[in-house]
């Protein structure tokens, strides 16, 4: 008898919780982003998730019928929260490296950058003086542009001190202060940069462009499948357009 009534409970709680979820409810998916990468991913000055990655986001989202929530995190860490499920997918100027795609899957690419260094606007020396010189150069911890500065200090032909940051926003302030003397960053940011005045770049780095894809876990067809008929209605409908616009994509 006990036994029935402890089955009878255990299929009226299941029926409860059945009755307690919304029928045809939308599935919620996390988007991991950067929180100082604009103008793809950022938190706005009042705390908001932002940028041209996280509006796209928002687009597919609603043309493909789930909802999003956006995540800000450090760099750094945002592969690792992914494969550990704490987020579901990340896009936010993520470059679909080939380092990369043996620990995640991309969708399709969207934008294409270079990698190069950017100083203040007074500096006169060029990216080669930069780099052999002993100067220190900051850049964004587990960025393509951090690997790509310890390559280069492995060999014997380069001298110079790498400052790592959690933000790139945060080496533009030392190098702002004069604390570093110039910041290896993806060529979209840099032409953000270089808009006030300020800063100019001052070369790129002799590697091949890379492209930005959206990244999920490696066996999540599912999501990756989404999110590539997403893109491909985004970015052959009028919004893509009015997106890159907006903030200057180009």
């Amino acid at each position: 008898m006990i036994k029935k009534i402890a089955l009878l409970i255990s299929v009226l709680t299941a029926f409860a919780c059945l009755c307690l979820t919304p029928a045809g409810a939308k599935e919620v998916y996390i988007n991991g982003i950067d929180f100082g990468f604009p103008p793809f991913g950022y938190v706005d000055k009042s705390g908001n998730p932002a940028g041209f990655d996280v509006e796209c986001v928002n687009w597919i989202a609603k043309e493909m019928g789930f909802e999003v929530k956006h995540q800000p995190m450090d760099w750094d860490g945002i592969i690792p929260a992914l494969n550990a499920k704490k987020i579901d997918f990340i896009a936010s100027g993520m470059s679909a490296t080939e380092s990369r795609e043996k620990i995640v899957n991309f969708t399709m690419a969207y934008y294409e950058v270079s990698q190069v260094l950017v100083v203040l606007k007074d500096r006169t020396e060029d990216l080669n003086t930069l780099l052999t010189t002993g100067k220190k150069i900051g850049s964004q911890r587990g960025t393509t542009s951090t690997k790509r500065l310890k390559d280069l200090l492995a060999t014997e032909k380069y001298k110079f001190e790498i400052v790592e940051y959690d933000s790139t926003d945060l080496s533009i302030e030392d190098l702002k202060i004069g604390r570093i003397d110039g910041s290896a960053m993806d060529s979209s940011i840099a032409y953000e940069l270089n808009k006030d005045g300020a800063y100019k770049t001052a070369g790129a780095f002799d590697v091949p462009t890379e492209k930005y894809g959206y990244a999920v876990r490696k066996g999540d067809d599912k999501l990756l499948n989404l999110l590539n008929q997403g893109l491909k209605k985004l970015m052959a409908d009028p919004q893509w357009q009015v997106l890159k616009d907006k903030y200057d994509i180009h």
